[in-house]
């Protein structure tokens, strides 16, 4: 639903108090403008640079930048059979005073009686305390990507400069998530740079703006699933699930995996290698990025990531050990926010119907809630667990030929190493320029460092989750001495 019928439906529902939030000001102004010519409502702006303007005056009579004024002046726009709307832009920066407030209340109740609609256009919603319930929120959606198409056909007026077909596709998927000015500047650097539009200038914008935002990171590396030994099952199932046909029906689409592991086997690389593997830019989410100082404002840069994500769809999206970036969720030394912000993010994960494969990792489920792994959340939980011998052959190969390292040389004693273990060792043996055994006299496992939180996670995975190596559900294998012990109780028995 966009902005044009949301609003038309506020307002004939009689609601006095708006507040639209759009980083596009110029955009959401148009769309108003144009509604409120096909209704007949009368209709008036203001911001603090060019003060009120009320269409049919003239600029004498209608200027001021007094926020008083503007608020006040809402009356005069009233008629006994016609509804009357000012847009205040930028408002939010005038609502901490107390005089502003109070007749901004008193103008929202007087609305009902005269058909007057205040409609604060904001780029963030910041509604004082005593506010809050006189205000609808509306948010201004950044444009689809059939609008995006024609902000592209637009641009590139030339023939050959508009790309067909697949590669269509590709820049609009590239260009999803911008406003349509970014979009609009993208494709314009691309037409400068190479005579016609392609994705490589759109994502480089894309980039600079997620890092402006300062919610999101946006990785695209070159390694795919090749440069990781290992994890067969859960390489299987993830790219079965994305690489299947395109479905109009978003009750069919993957939603995404939890990966649960000790620190070191490939969680995170893993997600990054998935992106590039199923040709998906992977959106890395920092949930320490969104706290912010102001009442409501965690929260509300929640919602905000989370529906950029959902405007880059088709993505993966990545939460880099989930227990660790809500770990205030019980409440406690923060107000609650960390706990409101998790089911901001838990309601997401069940019921966003965009293209989005979600892969969150964590060391430790203990700090994870139970309803944080249900059905429907994720398509499953995986568990990677210490690699096998088979798998440690591979990761040793791997790292080998990456650092360059003399293949004759004996390998040093690997038990209960990870991947990441294996690979300190290669990349301190090329550094210090020293055999892979001295090189590992370096490296102390976690499977040691961190025995009991290793051994307990393997405890608790076994049986309920899936392996990540093999089909199937994981079962903790069992130790070797165990094993012997058994057998020499056996014999001595009989």
């Amino acid at each position: 639903m966009n902005i044009r019928t949301r609003l038309t439906e506020y307002v004939r529902a009689c609601f006095t108090g708006i507040w639209i939030e759009s980083h596009e000001h110029q955009e959401a102004l148009t769309e108003i403008v144009e509604l409120c010519r096909d209704e007949q409502w009368q209709l008036a702006t203001w911001d603090i640079d060019a003060g009120l303007n009320i269409p049919g005056q003239s600029e004498a009579e209608t200027s001021g930048s007094d926020p008083l004024a503007a608020i006040r002046a809402v009356n005069a726009l009233a008629t006994p059979d016609g509804t009357a709307i000012i847009v205040l832009q930028n408002f939010h920066r005038f609502m901490q005073s107390a005089e502003v407030a109070q007749a901004l209340s008193r103008q929202i109740i007087a609305g009902k009686q005269n058909r007057t609609i205040v409609v604060v256009l904001s780029s963030v919603v910041q509604i004082p305390t005593e506010l809050e319930k006189m205000f609808v929120v509306v948010e201004h959606d950044l444009p689809d990507r059939d609008q995006l198409a024609e902000i592209a056909r637009g641009i590139a007026i030339e023939a050959g400069e508009l790309p067909e077909g697949n590669e269509l596709q590709t820049v609009l998927d590239a260009a999803a998530g911008l406003t349509r000015m970014e979009a609009e500047n993208a494709f314009s650097l691309s037409l400068v740079r190479q005579g016609r539009i392609t994705a490589d200038a759109v994502w480089e914008l894309k980039t600079q703006t997620l890092k402006k935002s300062g919610l999101l990171s946006l990785h695209r590396g070159t390694e795919d699933f090749s440069s990781l030994g290992g994890l067969s099952a859960l390489k299987a199932f993830c790219k079965r699930a994305l690489l299947q046909p395109s479905r109009d029906n978003p009750m069919k689409r993957p939603r995404g995996v939890l990966l649960l592991s000790p620190p070191g086997c490939g969680k995170s690389q893993f997600c990054k290698a998935l992106g590039k593997e199923v040709g998906r830019p992977v959106l890395m989410l920092d949930v320490g990025s969104l706290m912010g100082s102001l009442v409501g404002e965690s929260e509300q840069r929640t919602r905000q990531a989370l529906r950029v994500i959902d405007a880059m769809a088709p993505c993966v999206a990545m939460i880099d050990e989930v227990e660790k970036a809500f770990s205030g969720m019980n409440g406690n030394g923060d107000s609650g926010v960390s706990s409101r912000m998790f089911g901001t993010f838990l309601s997401w994960l069940a019921d966003h119907q965009s293209d989005v494969f979600v892969v969150c990792t964590a060391n430790d489920v203990s700090k994870l809630p139970p309803e944080f792994g249900r059905s429907e959340r994720f398509d499953g939980i995986f568990f990677l667990d210490l690699p096998s011998r088979e798998e440690k052959a591979a990761i040793w190969d791997l790292y080998l030929t990456q650092f360059e390292i003399n293949r004759d040389q004996r390998l040093p004693a690997d038990d209960n190493w990870t991947g990441a273990e294996v690979k300190s060792c290669c990349r301190l043996a090329a550094l210090l320029d020293l055999p892979l055994v001295q090189a590992a006299q370096n490296v102390v496992p976690v499977a040691v460092t961190a025995a009991e939180s290793v051994n307990q996670l393997q405890s608790w995975a076994s049986g309920r989750c899936l392996s990540a190596n093999q089909p199937g559900i994981y079962q903790r294998a069992q130790k070797k001495s165990r094993s012997r012990r058994s057998l020499s109780r056996e014999t001595a028995k009989n």
